[in-house]
């Protein structure tokens, strides 16, 4: 399945969103979860069976936009496993700057 010319141009300029809440991306998820029986490929390959509850393009979406649809491109995998592929997303309060106030006792 190609992508249309107007989810493409998205894509290119940043806004993944408009891709994410295509009729073509949300029809792709489903297919690729049945395809993999609802369950998480990475775990599965590891002896665990985990519920797959995303879909993920193997190359990011931002980088390689014509493989946005391809099925060899993408893969079922669980939260936990997904958020592993996407370790730039789990930032957390420990990265940001920490303020040191010195106390005074007098």
């Amino acid at each position: 399945m190609r992508l249309r010319k107007g989810l493409l141009k998205a894509i290119q300029r940043g806004d993944t969103r408009k891709f994410y809440k295509s009729t073509e991306w949300r029809h792709k998820r489903q297919e690729i979860l049945k395809r993999d029986n609802n369950e998480c490929q990475k775990c599965k390959c590891a002896g665990r069976y985990s519920k797959a509850e995303t879909v993920h393009h193997k190359r990011h979406l931002k980088k390689f936009p014509e493989l946005a649809l391809m099925d060899g491109n993408l893969e079922s995998l669980c939260y936990q496993c997904h958020n592993e592929e996407h370790p730039e997303k789990l930032q957390t309060i420990n990265t940001k700057k920490k303020i040191i106030i010195e106390e005074r006792w007098e």
